[in-house]
């Protein structure tokens, strides 16, 4: 994959925004509703605390590699990597579809007492990510490297990085939402059963 870099962040700004926009809305639902869970799926707050615990890496790896980069924005094209665009494409939803895959232990949250602080929590890591976004439009995206949370062995380029992490965040946000479809389906007929 080819692309030049301001498209590339601006297509990623348009999806934090997107997400970002999506989980403000969930600030107005009640604590029952935001820790719902049916059957073996995360809770609104667990989505939410999973994308906490990556961007707690992600945010200060990314941050790092941009302040000790010395390749400024020379080329304006990125380039992906082997991995890093296949990564990227393990994460991206796509046509609604979410591939299943199992969290790493440190970064699950289930059956963790969660509160809304969850969600102000995301939605600062949302805005810092956006600042980055920002900051790297002077970066080169292929040149500069950065870790994942997986291993320190594997390095990947920061524009691939930024896709992958990106994807991730789309990717648990709708999972979210199908959560909360899943809480009005099971609000209703909690009515409905006391109406009869």
């Amino acid at each position: 994959m080819q692309i030049d870099n301001n498209v590339l962040v601006n297509d990623l700004l348009r999806r934090i925004e997107n997400c970002t926009n999506k989980v403000k809305q969930f600030e107005s639902l009640s604590l029952e509703q935001l820790r719902f869970k049916a059957e073996s799926q995360w809770s609104i707050l667990e989505c939410l605390e999973h994308l906490n615990l990556y961007g707690d890496f992600y945010l200060v790896e990314i941050e790092k590699q941009i302040l000790a980069s010395p390749y400024k924005a020379g080329s304006t094209k990125f380039k992906s990597g082997l991995i890093g665009n296949y990564f990227a494409n393990l994460m991206e939803v796509k046509d609604g579809k979410i591939k299943k895959m199992k969290s790493p232990k440190d970064k699950n949250p289930s059956n963790t007492t969660l509160t809304t602080t969850t969600i102000s929590r995301f939605l600062k890591q949302q805005e810092r990510l956006v600042d980055l976004l920002n900051k790297c439009r002077a970066i080169d995206l292929t040149k500069t490297k950065t870790s994942i949370s997986l291993t320190s062995f594997i390095k990947l380029r920061l524009g691939d990085t930024l896709r992958f992490y990106t994807y991730h965040i789309e990717r648990h946000v709708l999972q979210a939402e199908r959560v909360l479809n899943n809480v009005s389906v099971f609000e209703h007929e909690k009515v409905k059963a006391m109406n009869v």
